[in-house]
């Protein structure tokens, strides 16, 4: 009867430790399980704790997603786990400033930052490694450019103006120098040319008159023409006018009958007027 009794104490001490030990190994369990909202953990060193397992994670599943071999569907989930990580890792951060810890949104490593792609418009997801390159997704990176906007002709006459039809091209002075060597050194060109050939005998008789055409000028050096030289030092700058300029008698001129005839509309009626352009022509016949 005692064994029994003996017996029956062992097995409900040896059932009462297992229970415990269970207890204790669930206890454990609920105290290493990362809380579900980062709100919740009011303790600074454990919130640091999670945040670096939660970024120990991102590591681990950004290795892994580099690999274009594991499958459309596996590599869209671990996007998408990666995806929602980084939303739980900026709580944490945020519960950690809130119970003042650094700021880690603006002091933490920006590598996942330079990992991941935003596609544009859909701010807040990001594309890693082989999900870059995925159907449907490899189109949104690859937008064509914006076409340029076409200029109707009214935008376009707007940018013209006199430079455009060279007519200021000598004011900075650069030109007319250039044109000035141009000249004599094709003058020099033509003047030796025309030598060679006289003297070879095969310059064309009907052109004879060509012969005293640079009688008046003499070359100097053998190249350049001394009175050129110096008709182009001295000359001053020559302006053409595209149109005949009026004298300042003829402006004066006009003025002056513009304003007879403005006097003569405001101060004479058209009646008077005529009688008197009559009488004048009845004056002038009688003389």
């Amino acid at each position: 009867m005692m064994s029994i009794k003996s017996s029956c104490a062992q097995h409900c001490m040896a059932t009462t430790s297992r229970i415990s030990l269970a207890g204790s190994q669930l206890g454990t369990l609920a105290k290493d399980r990362r809380p579900y909202l980062a709100s919740e953990c009011k303790d600074l060193k454990e919130c640091e704790r999670w945040r670096r397992e939660i970024l120990r994670e991102i590591s681990k599943k950004v290795t892994q997603i580099q690999n274009a071999g594991l499958g459309e569907f596996r590599i869209r989930d671990l996007n998408d786990e990666i995806n929602k990580l980084l939303r739980e890792k900026y709580h944490w951060e945020v519960q950690i400033f809130n119970l003042g810890g650094p700021n880690y949104r603006r002091i933490g490593p920006r590598y996942l930052d330079r990992e991941g792609r935003e596609v544009p418009g859909n701010r807040g997801y990001r594309y890693f490694g082989a999900a870059r390159d995925l159907p449907g997704v490899r189109e949104l990176f690859e937008q064509e450019p914006m076409p340029i906007p076409k200029k109707s002709r009214a935008e376009l006459m707007k940018d013209i103006d006199a430079d455009y039809y060279g007519y200021r091209d000598d004011d900075d002075g650069l030109l007319i120098p250039l044109e000035q060597e141009a000249e004599k050194e094709a003058i020099a060109k033509a003047v030796a040319e025309w030598k060679a050939k006289k003297e070879s005998g095969t310059l064309n008789s009907g052109k004879a008159f060509e012969e005293n055409i640079y009688a008046s000028r003499q070359i100097k050096d053998g190249s350049m023409l001394a009175d050129s030289d110096e008709e182009m030092e001295t000359e001053a700058p020559r302006f053409v006018a595209h149109v005949e300029v009026p004298s300042q008698k003829e402006v004066e001129e006009a003025i002056l009958l513009r304003k007879k005839q403005e006097l003569l509309e405001k101060y004479v009626s058209a009646d008077l007027l005529k009688e008197t352009e009559e009488t004048s022509k009845q004056v002038h016949d009688m003389k």
